[in-house]
């Protein structure tokens, strides 16, 4: 072999000397691009190494690894919702979904949320809720792996008293309870209680979330609601009452009347609703938001308070006190009128005050 001629071979030649490698060459040497299950098991190894390490990160090595976790997640987002130049694949999604859920990246996830910057949180809350809705082969197979780990909302429904990370669990148990077997745990479960407070936390925001997690659990799954409110109708209404229609704000109270009229109005809750309108202390409630100075809450009570005046089995003390306040509760109808034309309002509120005029 005549050791004049240079053989490039991986930059290097046969005297030792460095040279350019040729772009032909460089081709045979270029990364193969990962795949979608590549990015999850990739996601999943760094989250396991972000999950062992200590709460301060001063290494290069840490922040070169937590560089690369936060670059992964983006990319697991992209790869879901498509970006300004393509829209999602759904070969890709499909490949994603089913590494992502074959082991345990998503409490991985869950777990290391706190220790991922504001940004990289975000967008992972975005591709846990992405999942949610993702089918492969017409299966919902995160509704399979929650049943399995069904712990991981007993994470999420406490992390709202975590002011950091309340509204990212937060949106991830909204989307999870899509779910109806998941629905169903959250509103069996002893940490349901909690909401009556967490509605009430002084952080807006927060609150503000809770709510809405709340009235997902309630109107989304009908049949699920009923059974729940059948079987919990003494705790739950008695909370509901005094924590929520009787409370001091005004926020809380607006949201509760609304909600209490979208459950008892809904033909599934009709045997919960017959029992609601059937009470004394209720109906007291219901009097008194009427008389509210706010439109909203007066507007969202009638709705509530129509159904006890409907009601044709009315027991002796719910009459007693409509017999009682008759004359009062026929002049606030009558002056009672809301900003824009109504037909449907106007033809219930006849036919309320046609009812208590009859008693």
């Amino acid at each position: 072999m005549n050791y004049e001629s240079r053989v490039v071979f991986s930059g290097v030649s046969v005297r030792g000397k460095k040279f350019k490698q040729s772009t032909k060459m460089k081709g045979l040497f270029k990364s193969k691009p990962r795949t979608p299950a590549d990015v999850v098991r990739q996601t999943r190894d760094l989250l396991l190494f972000v999950d062992r390490s200590p709460e301060t990160r001063e290494s290069k090595r840490e922040e070169k690894q937590m560089s690369e976790l936060f670059k992964n997640i983006r990319e697991l987002k992209s790869i879901l919702y498509g970006n300004s130049e393509s829209e999602p694949v759904s070969e890709a999604c499909a490949q994603l979904t089913q590494e992502f859920f074959k082991e345990d990246t998503l409490r991985l996830l869950i777990k290391c949320l706190p220790k991922l910057n504001l940004e990289a949180r975000k967008d992972a809350t975005q591709v846990v809720a992405n999942l949610q809705r993702q089918q492969v082969q017409f299966k919902l197979i995160a509704s399979d792996y929650l049943e399995k780990n069904m712990d991981l909302m007993d994470i999420l429904i406490v992390g709202y008293e975590n002011q950091d990370m309340a509204l990212h669990y937060g949106a991830m148990l909204r989307e999870c309870i899509r779910h109806q077997i998941v629905a169903k745990y959250v509103l069996n479960s002893p940490r349901m209680k909690k909401f009556f407070d967490y509605i009430q936390l002084p952080n807006f925001d927060i609150a503000a979330d809770a709510a809405a997690t709340f009235k997902e659990l309630l109107t989304r799954h009908k049949s699920t609601v009923a059974e729940f409110l059948s079987k919990n109708y003494e705790w739950f209404f008695a909370e509901y009452n005094t924590k929520l229609l009787e409370s001091s704000n005004y926020i809380t109270r607006r949201q509760a009347v609304k909600l209490l009229g979208d459950m008892l109005l809904d033909r599934s809750n009709s045997a919960v609703m017959t029992r609601y309108v059937s009470s004394r202390d209720n109906l007291r409630i219901l009097m008194n938001l009427l008389r509210e100075s706010s439109k909203s809450i007066q507007i969202e009570a009638f709705h509530v308070f129509k159904l006890f005046a409907a009601n044709q089995h009315k027991p002796a003390d719910i009459v007693g006190i409509f017999v009682a306040n008759k004359s009062k509760m026929l002049r606030l109808l009558e002056d009672f009128k809301i900003d824009k034309e109504d037909e449907q309002f106007e033809a219930d509120k006849a036919q309320v005050m046609r009812e208590i005029e009859a008693l």
